[in-house]
């Protein structure tokens, strides 16, 4: 793994002021692996994966050997939640100290952890820190309103008026308020399975301090943390998310996290418009990254109707909206949206084709898992988080058992056994290019620039950084393109084509969906 750290000293104005802790930046070289354990390999026959099973098929992510071509090459896994949970997301959480059954044991854990490690591959987990299971001991605890727990969960002796989820113009109270008993609502913006922790309470802001702090000392290398918009509720409206409490607290639990393991990485699912994420990622800083949803729209959508502009504009619009030093977190599809080759058809050069714009564009890139491959999946959500296809054989190589979900129904060939042994496929397509990212450091850390080619169905863009400059150009078209040149007022010279590794002397014919990378250098160096 890239690994370079550097030391960044802020002074933030939080309560007194104080230098920030120091950053080592390893998640901006890195390529993420999106993994829900409970689909991805089971070890030992139950139908259910789990830790063991995911720590068997490491070699397929990464076997630790940067010379050999036959794995994906990812440098960094995030595990969908394993603690105890009642349903099978895991996004309800009953301990939060512990891993859930089905998936192993803490010890399963961190050998998971040290093999990972061993190959060169970090590994975050989800945290789920704005709300626990219903069935939780200290909620179970809470029902009683006489209880020392009581004040852990938001109560209402009465149905308020003017709550609704954010993001549903048509829900109403019922939707977060749900009644325990007579006289008695709690507040759980999801659902009622769900209730919110009340962060206005100090030790609840504590124990969740601690429970990062535990799974640092297991081992982890930093947490995806959920729905991190909704900690604090003030009120109605725009008291339910991004208030000034929850954008404090997150200020304190980063600075805790990077003074308990100065490495550890945070990035958080922030749902929203640009200008709200980059909020989050100002100072005092609250996070390394976020997930930035509109670029993963315009990066979708456009390679869906072969028109970049729109892409372009949103990486423009990113870089101006962002702080200068943040980093973004990018990716085309996750756990809760339809799976990328159920939009496409799949259309298997549309599909190669946003593979080659997420892993060329800037940003700390994640995969979900089977995305490699093609999955297809559309809600309900359990259809977009189907066990892994290993094999086109019984269970599709991911259990000896009937798998606790079936399999998804694909056309022959969408698996890793057949997809591994074909030079063309997507897979094979994948590993390409996350090796030439993995090799490039103008690929994870240059900077971005727009090239303006006569053919506008090229989409040209530079990626700066002092140790090297790539031309790197997407065809969006349906056709072979041809005879094209750069512009003279860039005034840059090719040295040689990184896609074939050839040197050089102008632009080659670009095939339908084609990418081409250019090492290049300004004309007026020697």
């Amino acid at each position: 793994m890239h690994k370079k750290a550097v030391s960044l000293f802020l002074t933030i104005f939080f309560g007194a002021a104080c230098a920030a802790p120091a950053i080592d930046d390893w998640f901006r070289d890195a390529v993420f692996y999106e993994v829900f354990v409970r689909s991805f390999n089971d070890s030992n026959g139950d139908g259910v994966g789990d830790l063991n099973g995911l720590t068997a098929r490491l070699d397929y992510l990464n076997d630790g050997d940067p010379a050999t071509g036959a794995d994906l090459g990812v440098t960094a896994l995030w595990l969908m939640p394993i603690s105890p949970s009642p349903s099978y997301h895991g996004y309800d959480v009953t301990d939060y100290y512990d891993v859930n059954k089905d998936y192993g044991t803490m010890a399963d854990f961190k050998r998971l952890v040290a093999e990972a490690h061993r190959r060169g591959m970090r590994v975050i987990i989800d945290l789920v820190l704005n709300h626990s299971s219903s069935r939780h001991p200290r909620f179970l605890a809470a029902a009683d309103d006489t209880s020392p727990k009581r004040d852990w969960y938001v109560w209402k002796k009465s149905l308020p008026s003017g709550w609704r989820q954010p993001w549903s113009s048509g829900s109403s109270p019922e939707y977060v308020w749900h009644a325990l008993r007579a006289g008695e609502y709690f507040y759980g913006l999801f659902y009622n399975g769900m209730p919110d922790l009340n962060y206005g309470n100090p030790a609840v802001q504590d124990e969740m301090i601690t429970v990062a702090k535990h799974w640092l000392d297991a081992g982890a290398d930093g947490f995806r943390l959920d729905a991190i918009r909704y900690l604090f509720e003030s009120g109605p409206g725009k008291g339910q998310a991004d208030t000034p409490e929850t954008h404090a607290y997150l200020a304190r639990f980063y600075q805790a996290l990077k003074q308990h393991k100065p490495d550890c990485y945070l990035v958080g699912e922030i749902w929203t418009d640009l200008d709200t994420i980059a909020s989050y990622l100002g100072s005092p800083r609250e996070l390394d990254s976020a997930f930035n949803f509109d670029m993963a729209g315009a990066v979708v959508g456009g390679v869906k109707d072969l028109n970049s502009g729109f892409i372009n504009a949103t990486q423009e619009v990113t870089l101006e909206t962002y702080p200068k030093d943040a980093a973004d977190a990018t990716f085309l599809t996750n756990h809760d949206m339809d799976r990328i080759a159920s939009l496409y058809g799949p259309d298997f050069d549309k599909l190669k084709l946003a593979a080659s714009v997420l892993l060329t564009l800037p940003g700390t890139p994640y995969i979900y898992y089977g995305e490699e491959i093609g999955m297809p999946g559309t809600k309900p959500d359990e259809n977009i988080r189907k066990p892994m296809l290993w094999t086109d054989g019984e269970h599709a190589g991911f259990s000896t058992a009937k798998p606790w979900n079936a399999p998804a129904r694909v056309r022959p060939g969408i698996n890793v056994k057949a997809e591994a042994a074909d030079p063309d496929s997507l897979l094979s397509h994948y590993r390409r290019l996350i090796r030439l990212r993995n090799d490039h450091v103008a690929l994870r850390r240059g900077g971005y620039q727009a090239v303006r080619l006569e053919n506008k169905n090229i989409y040209a863009f530079l990626r700066r950084h002092e140790q090297q400059t790539l031309l790197v150009l997407h065809n969006f078209s349906p056709e072979t393109a041809s005879g094209l040149q750069i512009p003279a007022e860039y005034k840059l010279k090719l040295l040689r084509d990184i896609t074939g590794n050839l040197a050089c002397q102008a632009l080659p014919p670009l095939a339908a969906a084609q990418t081409r990378i250019f090492e290049v250098v300004p004309v007026d160096l020697p």
